[in-house]
């Protein structure tokens, strides 16, 4: 067992954060409708703690009551699938301090999920992937949607959910979705696609231009920032009209020109910064806020729940609006946000090379009266996906009668992941 878990990512693991397992003392049986369902922190004494189930980082050797439990899964196909081993198979390990919330998918199909307090956006990403069999493409995000406000943003891979739920007030009608976004990280790769010329500068040149390939670099570095600018619609407090200022981003803030396209500071009146704010789009801009186009987004506070509290703001076109909000996602987390879009990469090529009888290994079918070699590459995932499941629920109901609390209970509620009703 020690050997399998220590296949499991060193950050951002499923493995280390993800709680989609029961104890004895748990029950998903019978959510009630909020979308975010806090339970109570287990009392533990120092001694009950040491006593507890342990999940150590080092070697991911898994203890409980200093007795080893396990026996590991075997991978029937190991050049196919990848080194994941899912902690749903160990119903005894469990944080100490978790919180139920519900996911929705884009047909608004909700699941409820038991999570600790430190899980990810990644976290819960990769967890869904691996429970819905989807491909880990790298473009599955989190997305935090507030109904009552009619704004959404994407949780940052690195960011903790359940610090953004606690922060944001989250009511009975607002939801976290799980939704594919294949732009996710695209600005790393085609800069060129997200910043017009006409909007971005650098304000230390003396033509006021920067290069592309400059420019995500400048973005990273935190004593350099390009510099956006341009016109945007801004509402006006307690009023349903719309004034067009000429915005400036710069790496202390977003500011307006309170004289035409001028940026001599004592004509830049500060609007907002980004430290502690987040950037949302507005849905239904038109109809919600009269905004003179559907392309709205908003600045909010991660303590302010209130529409009174959000700065609007609205460009004349998409890609303008991308723009915008593309740099102050830049502004606000920098070089995290690059090392959220390398890090799947340096874990595959941080992957040991195999031997040469591994790589002489071949897919084999052995339901039929004979064997034969799979040749094709899709029908060999197919049967090695299919087998991993049959392993999975083998040892799920091979385990469940050592640490599951109740004979009856259900391999969903096991798992610690059921469908909403």
């Amino acid at each position: 067992m020690n050997k399998t878990l220590e296949k499991i990512h060193t950050s951002g693991s499923l493995g280390q954060k993800t709680g989609i397992f029961h104890s004895g003392e748990s029950n998903v049986s019978g959510f009630p409708s909020p979308a975010l369902i806090p339970l109570q922190e287990p009392l533990l004494t120092p001694n009950a703690q040491k006593l507890g189930t342990k999940l150590c980082k080092g070697n991911r050797s898994v203890r409980e009551g200093g007795e080893s439990l396990s026996s590991p899964v075997p991978k029937p196909f190991p050049e196919l699938l990848p080194s994941i081993t899912s902690e749903c198979l160990l119903p005894w390990m469990k944080s100490s301090t978790t919180q139920v919330i519900k996911i929705y998918d884009e047909n608004n199909t909700s699941k409820a999920v038991e999570v600790p307090t430190d899980v990810t956006a990644l976290d819960i990403c990769q967890l869904f992937v691996l429970k819905n069999h989807c491909i880990d493409d790298h473009s599955w995000t989190l997305v935090e949607h507030l109904t009552h406000l009619g704004i959404e943003r994407t949780i940052e891979d690195h960011e903790y959910v359940m610090e953004i739920l606690s922060g944001s007030g989250m009511d009975s009608d607002n939801r976290l979705y799980f939704r594919k976004n294949y732009a996710k990280y695209e600005v790393f790769k085609k800069p060129l696609d997200f910043f017009p010329d006409h909007m971005v500068s650098m304000s230390t040149e003396t033509n006021g231009m920067v290069a592309h390939s400059e420019l995500i670099e400048t973005f990273l570095k935190s004593s350099t920032c390009p510099e956006i600018h341009g016109f945007l619609h801004v509402k006006e407090q307690s009023k349903k009209s719309w004034r067009k200022f000429y915005f400036v981003l710069r790496r202390s803030g977003l500011y307006f020109s309170t004289k035409g396209t001028s940026k001599e500071p004592r004509h830049l009146q500060f609007f907002a910064d980004f430290s502690d704010s987040d950037v949302y789009t507005v849905l239904s801009a038109k109809k919600l806020h009269s905004a003179p186009s559907e392309f709205a987004f908003c600045v909010k506070h991660t303590k302010c729940s209130s529409a009174r509290d959000l700065k609007l703001l609205c460009a004349d076109d998409e890609l303008t609006r991308t723009c915008w909000i593309t740099a102050m996602r830049l502004l606000k987390f920098g070089m995290q946000l690059y090392k959220n879009f390398i890090q799947p990469h340096q874990k595959q090529k941080a992957s040991p090379m195999r031997s040469t009888s591994e790589n002489s290994l071949v897919a084999m079918d052995f339901s039929g009266q004979k064997t034969r070699v799979i040749e094709n590459p899709s029908e060999a995932l197919s049967v090695a996906v299919e087998e991993g499941l049959s392993w999975r629920r083998r040892s799920c109901h091979r385990l469940s009668g050592h640490g599951s609390p109740s004979a009856t209970q259900s391999s969903v509620s096991s798992l610690g992941l059921s469908n909403s009703s």
